[in-house]
């Protein structure tokens, strides 16, 4: 055998090997892996009519844009682009006005969610009533609700993370908040 023919030989050696199928099976979509801070609580107990615990590792402030009134705040935790909004409001005999509107804000989120539930609350001790929205699906706020005492003071909250809604990639982040809403909530008392 010469050269050539050992080229040649080589080359469709070469040719067979690489023409072998394998079955490929494309890798699933990724998403970044999201590392969570360690679950700790301060109490809020600034000059407004009521207090609750929140997280330590978040920020809270007063909001500051042209229609907020007394005593709402935004509670931010910067690493997850996460936001809680709370607006308080007096009752003046508008209770029912008041969680119609916050029922009917949760609602909004319909049109993108695939599931509301609905949670009723009840602290009898704190004097601390009302109803808890978890909202499902590609949502913009995955999570509202509003508290009450029935006579004097009503508060809403809701959810928002500052990211193109994907329930799949943002489910961690959802639950990781979602139980400091829940520590908010039954921390919360009237002063």
């Amino acid at each position: 055998m010469n050269l050539r023919q050992i080229t040649i030989l080589l080359l469709m050696l070469f040719f067979i090997i690489a023409c072998k199928k394998d079955n490929y099976t494309p890798k699933p979509r990724g998403y970044f892996r999201i590392d969570f801070p360690e679950k700790t609580y301060q109490s809020f107990d600034e000059d407004a009519p009521f207090t609750f615990q929140y997280p330590a590792y978040s920020k809270i402030q007063n909001e500051k844009s042209t229609n907020a009134e007394p005593y709402w705040y935004n509670i931010t935790i910067p690493e997850n682009n996460v936001s809680i909004h709370l607006s308080y409001k007096k009752i003046e005999d508008n209770l029912n006005i008041l969680t119609e509107d916050s029922r009917e804000l949760a609602y909004k989120h319909s049109i993108k969610a695939s599931a509301i539930n609905e949670k009723l609350y009840i602290n009898h001790e704190q004097n601390v009533f009302g109803t808890i929205y978890e909202i499902s699906g590609n949502a913009a706020s995955p999570f509202q609700f509003h508290l009450t005492d029935s006579t004097k003071n009503f508060i809403r909250g809701s959810f928002y993370i500052k990211e193109q809604p994907n329930y799949d990639s943002l489910k961690p982040v959802i639950e990781f908040v979602e139980e400091d809403i829940y520590n908010l909530i039954e921390t919360f008392s009237w002063k």
